[in-house]
């Protein structure tokens, strides 16, 4: 298991130089594989005062990559730079993928397949069991048809690897070219737009001068984290990485995020090692199971869109903020300066769930 956060001795933090030095390199690497450009980067880093001054802990800020631009944005923007551009390589003209019913991945993907002419086949699985309108048609359900993507449900606990498959072959038969992206992006290729990521945000802090003691995100797929875990390895950072955890418990989702980071790596082609002790989640905020609501997440959600007049989503970073606002109370940052959170995108899904936020004119 992973040890927990802890402060970075002053002492011990790497120079300037070297960190500008090891991203460039970093930079060098990145640019041996196939890119389109998708979204608007670098995406902005912001404090988050009024929260700090709430919460009582370290400075709060936060990695807007809610602001990628691409379909009302979101992390998959960044993957699908390169899984985009590799399906392009492959001669693909149809894209597959899968996602829960209110995928924010199957979204962007949606809009990046309209964007390159291609066609878009998504696969949705029932996780939730929900029989609400809202929640199977509106939010990233909505915009998923309006970028002209053809949708599809499968049930919950369907194989999900396997149902692409068979559509994949079925597409052949038919004459198509077929390129299959997995949940969230999820490879090696995909996660590349992460270890980018990694490089970005530290070349950020150097120029406005802030020394980064942690950096808090949701994971899921597990491709956000694995790409930072192995792009801040490259960079040889310290600041500490914490993914909380929205679906899987403790020992697998850490386990799926070493063995994605060490791919990521080796596709990299720089023969880093990925340490095990760097890949850390706390998956103590997931509730009752993936894209269920939680108290928590209701009232981080609340409290980020009254306080910064920030969205988050109910699925991902929503029960992110969750454990980061528990955790600051809880003293887990203590002695640290600048804690960033990743906004990772996915308001559209906030109109999925219109009744959870007990609001004036909502019946639960």
């Amino acid at each position: 298991m992973a040890e927990p956060l802890k402060q970075v001795v002053a002492g011990n933090r790497q120079s300037p130089e070297a960190s500008r030095s090891l991203c460039k390199s970093l930079s060098i690497a990145l640019a041996a594989f196939p890119r389109v450009r998708l979204g608007h980067l670098p995406t902005p880093l912001e404090p988050m005062d009024r929260l700090s001054e709430l919460l009582g802990g370290p400075r709060l800020w936060v990695k807007r990559d809610d602001c990628t631009g691409l379909s009302s944005g979101g992390n998959k923007t960044r993957k699908l730079e390169y899984l985009m551009a590799d399906a392009q390589a492959n001669g693909a003209d149809t894209i597959i993928t899968q996602g829960a019913t209110q995928s924010n991945h199957a979204r962007q993907t949606a809009a990046a397949a309209a964007r390159l002419g291609m066609k878009c086949q998504i696969l949705l699985e029932d996780r939730t069991g929900s029989n609400d309108p809202q929640y199977n048609f509106n939010g990233n359900v909505l915009l998923d048809m309006l970028h002209g993507a053809s949708v599809s449900k499968r049930a919950g606990g369907a194989d999900m690897a396997a149902e692409m498959e068979t559509l994949a072959s079925e597409l052949r038969q038919q004459g198509a070219v077929p390129y299959i992206i997995p949940g969230g992006g999820s490879n090696p290729i995909g996660a590349l737009g992460y270890v980018n990521c990694a490089r970005e945000l530290t070349e950020q802090a150097a120029d406005i001068g802030l020394q980064i003691d942690a950096f808090v995100h949701a994971t899921g797929s597990s491709g956000t984290q694995a790409g930072l875990v192995a792009g801040l390895a490259a960079i040889e950072s310290d600041i500490q990485l914490l993914g909380i955890g929205v679906r899987a418990p403790q020992e697998k989702q850490e386990q799926m995020v070493f063995d994605l980071a060490q791919r990521t790596a080796d596709h990299l082609g720089t023969g880093l090692r990925i340490s095990r002790d760097s890949v850390r989640a706390n998956c103590n905020y997931v509730g009752p199971g993936y894209g269920l609501p939680t108290e928590g997440m209701k009232k981080a959600v609340k409290t980020l869109a009254s306080t910064e007049g920030l969205l988050f989503d109910p699925v991902y970073s929503g029960k992110g903020l969750d454990g980061l606002i528990d955790l600051v109370g809880k003293g887990a940052f203590e002695g640290m300066d600048n804690v960033v959170f990743l906004h990772t995108g996915g308001s559209a899904a906030l109109f999925g769930y219109p009744e959870v936020f007990d609001l004036p004119g909502y019946a639960n």
